[in-house]
């Protein structure tokens, strides 16, 4: 019996690695620090007692060192708070808890001692059905809604528009939260040395306090490779844990029972014979008992306990919703129950690292960096970003992270809120809203090395490629298809909402997502798959551009400058999309040595789109008419879109350029989240680092929750995942290409376009950019110090730091250093 005890030590050392506290830190020069810093290992010894280690002998002690060994290396591996959310309290709110997910299940995290509560989501639980969004006889519309824009009869046209041109219904269906884990822990009110946090480095959220003698831990990570939530209970005594499983759901037409006695079954329908839905928790135990009472599971006097947790919808895809979500949970509830958690854990970590130590960040750190993650940030709303410039890094890092925990392979993309979501009625239904948001969500992925989690997106416009066909048919009668300005899972293309919903171009500017990842990977495979859809989108704008009878161009109408203005006809936003996906179109087009008469088509048309214009305040205009308002601070930089994300306005197209700048001077600073990270990557651009980061740490003193979630009213997920993509072009930039269009032609590289003076020390390694190229970045004072250069493609590229160049020629694969006068060092 007492062997056993210290077998199990040994078979659980990762777990309980994780409660060794800080003393254990000394484990090399005094054991006896470690072992009061390690309950479980004491206890053990105490269990086993002399006469029994004596009896064992060599093996026994074996497994002593062995667990050890394990404490000291673990504690040498992850002891690493600037990559950590932790707080010295449990979460009061929803806000405040810590989001773990893998794409297709997502959990928030409240780490409450008594009662817990876990909160979680599945990406295809929306309300609705498979719906056509066009409103019958919108088409019939269009030819006067033109005509009444173009006589100037905005009114009237508005009108028309909001009473026959908007979808049926006029607003899309909202993402649902799923269910909630309610673990009860009897006597568990008064905790001592309570800690909860988030790694994100392991993507594991832990929560650990002590009730007298014996000190409970919770780990609690969404795995990707086993399409579950995993949480994982232990107490650092033996037979001391205690606890009452239970599983409920918001929705009025649900029900929980216990299908074993380990495991219980939440099951449901959303109105209006919307979908089938089911989640299953398996509990199980290392010692102790189990039993239930028919609708929740009773744990007593256990070692350990791991709940597994899955769910599903009967959502197949967009048009069909026959799936079996019972035989879905079922399947993965075997499989993962046959394996050790141990494993369990290990392959979680092996999937998750292989994305997120892609890349790593250094912006500095002091004293600030070991406190609380609430009190940094109350600190950095009163003194300002410069007091803690490690929150800037692990801003960044959170960034990354929920990405990699609300898109991978397989899943939907990440809504307005990720996958997060715990509202009946969510703010905007917590859908993807294409006149900024859900692009904004995804320009990190190729930038910040996270290419694969932009695969849910890619599928998404697959899709829309199919209902927006029917869209462009029936309301425009143009080939090709059409998205505007909002979807769902329903992949509605129809103008929704409101007047400002009639913007057609939301579609188009998806596709710039299919381009970039070419540009970056080099993947002509892929290229090849998404060039019908950028086709099909271009061939809608060659038939739904009319000319504008005061210039004769090609203009954009019924539209909407989003969001503000008025119906209108021509706004500056659509063109520039049109021209960059036309542009996109072509050049894939000769990348695949193919479609060359389309492309010429496309270059005619594209010639004749009305151009940018400069106003008479020095102004980048934002409609057709010089009507702009000096110093309009509106959230949406819209016109600015050919700045930031598209390449067309550039310093070598200086007059633009310089009108750019001073429409972005107007916009000012942000007001939502999403707007302060739009307006860091435009500064990027624009050149100016220090106003990129006055609008960085805008978003963080006046935008960021105390769980460092996104603040826009309510939460809302893109200007967390917007702002990695600031700070990477602030450090890297690659849109621009020297002899375009020639057989010179050469990426730029530009390093350091854009460092604000409050970092003047740094580095930064895996950074993206075009022409696959992988970049390491270190800086002192301000300047470069060493740049290394690693090609996947083997393309030639010009490296420019200021008014330093080199013409790097590489090769597939190799790796190239250059000292801060981007001279090649040799190894």
């Amino acid at each position: 019996m007492n062997f056993r005890n210290v077998k199990l030590v040994a078979q659980t050392s990762r777990s309980a690695v994780a409660q060794v506290s800080k003393p254990a830190r000394l484990v090399i020069s005094n054991s006896a620090e470690a072992f009061r810093g390690a309950p479980i290992l004491k206890s053990a010894i105490q269990q086993v007692g002399k006469p029994a280690l004596l009896a064992r002998g060599l093996k026994s002690a074996l497994l002593l060192l062995a667990f050890l060994f394990s404490v000291v290396w673990n504690l040498r591996a992850d002891d690493n708070n600037a990559l950590k959310l932790w707080y010295l309290q449990p979460a009061a709110k929803w806000t405040e808890a810590l989001p773990i997910g893998n794409g297709h299940m997502g959990a928030m995290i409240f780490g409450r001692t008594e009662d817990e509560r876990i909160q979680f989501n599945e990406d295809t639980l929306w309300r609705g059905k498979p719906h056509d969004y066009v409103r019958a006889g919108a088409g019939d519309q269009l030819a006067e809604l033109r005509r009444l824009l173009l006589d100037g009869k905005t009114a009237e046209a508005q009108k028309l528009g909001k009473e026959k041109f908007l979808s049926d219904p006029v607003r899309q269906m909202p993402y649902q939260p799923f269910g909630d884990l309610h673990l009860h822990f009897v006597g568990h009110d008064q905790p001592a040395d309570y800690r909860r946090e988030l790694d994100l480095d392991s993507a594991i959220a832990t929560t650990s306090y002590r009730i007298g003698e014996v000190s409970f831990r919770r780990e609690a990570f969404a795995s990707y490779p086993d399409q579950a939530i995993v949480i994982h209970l232990t107490a650092d005594h033996f037979e001391r844990l205690s606890f009452t499983l239970e599983m409920d759901s918001p929705h009025t037409n649900s029900q929980t029972r216990a299908l074993s006695l380990d495991t219980l079954s939440l099951t449901g329908q959303l109105p209006t014979n919307g979908l089938r839905f089911e989640s299953r928790v398996k509990v199980v135990l290392s010692g102790g008992n189990i039993k239930t009472n028919g609708n929740s599971i009773s744990v007593q006097n256990a070692n350990s306990a791991t709940l597994y947790l899955t769910a599903a919808t009967s959502f197949k895809n967009f048009e069909n919703v026959t799936a079996d979500p019972a035989k879905h949970c079922a399947a993965v509830l075997k499989k993962i129950s046959r394996r050790k958690f141990e494993q369990v854990r290990a392959d979680h970590l092996a999937d998750y690292r292989k994305l997120f130590r892609r890349m790593s960040l250094d912006l500095g750190a002091n004293d600030q960096t070991n406190a609380p993650t609430d009190q940094r940030l109350r600190a950095v709303k009163s003194s300002g970003l410069k007091s803690d410039p490690a929150l800037a890094t692990l801003h960044f890092q959170y960034g990354r992270y929920l990405l990699i925990a609300s898109s991978r392979p397989g899943s939907q993309p990440a809504n307005l809120q990720g996958v997060w979501n715990e509202e009946l009625n969510p703010p905007w239904e917590s859908k993807w809203t294409l006149n900024i948001n859900c692009e904004m969500n995804y320009w990190l992925s190729e930038l910040c090395n996270l290419s694969e989690c932009g695969e849910p997106l890619f599928d998404l416009i697959d899709d829309l490629a199919i209902s927006g066909a029917r869209t462009a048919k029936e309301q425009y009668g143009c080939r090709g298809w059409v998205a505007h300005h909002n979807t769902d899972l329903w992949r509605g293309t129809a103008p929704i909402n409101n007047i400002d919903g009639i913007w057609p171009t939301g579609g188009a500017w998806l596709c710039q997502h299919l381009w970039e990842h070419y540009q970056f990977t080099g993947d002509k495979k892929f290229l090849a798959h998404a060039y019908p859809v950028l086709k099909q989108a271009s061939l809608f704008f060659v038939d739904y551009l009319i000319k504008d009878p005061k210039t004769g161009w090609l203009v954009s109408g019924p539209s909407y400058s989003p969001e503000q203005g008025s119906l209108c006809i021509g706004p500056t936003m659509d063109h520039q999309i049109i021209r960059a996906l036309m542009t996109y179109t072509i050049h894939a087009a000769k990348v695949l040595n193919m479609d060359k008469k389309f492309a010429a088509e496309l270059e005619r048309v594209r010639s004749q789109i009305a151009p940018d214009q400069i106003g008479k305040h020095g102004q980048l205009q934002e409609w057709l008419e010089d009507v702009d308002m000096p110093n309009n601070n509106h959230r949406h930089m819209s016109p600015l879109f050919a700045l930031f994300p598209g390449e067309e306005i550039i310093p070598a197209t200086p007059k633009l350029f310089e009108a750019a700048k001073v429409l972005l001077k107007w916009r000012g600073d942000g007001s939502t989240g999403w707007s302060y990270a739009w307006r860091m990557p435009l500064w990027a651009r624009a050149g100016d680092g220090d106003f990129a980061y006055r609008q960085f740490e805008g978003l963080i003193q006046k935008r960021t929750l105390p769980n460092l979630f996104d603040l826009c009213g309510p939460f809302q997920i893109d200007g967390n995942l917007g702002a990695p993509a600031g700070i990477a072009e602030m450090l890297l930039q690659s849109h621009q290409v020297q002899n375009a269009g020639t057989e010179s032609e050469l990426r730029i590289l530009d390093l350091l376009p854009a460092l604000p003076k409050a970092w003047p020390n740094g580095s930064v390694k895996g950074l993206c950019a075009r022409s696959g190229f992988e970049v390491d970045l270190t800086w002192r004072g301000g300047a470069l110090k060493q740049v290394t250069l690693r090609s996947k493609l083997g393309q030639p590229c010009l490296l420019r730091c200021g008014d330093r160049t080199f013409k790097c020629i590489t090769k597939k694969g190799g790796e190239y250093v250059f000292d801060p006068q981007l001279k090649p060092v040799l190894n």
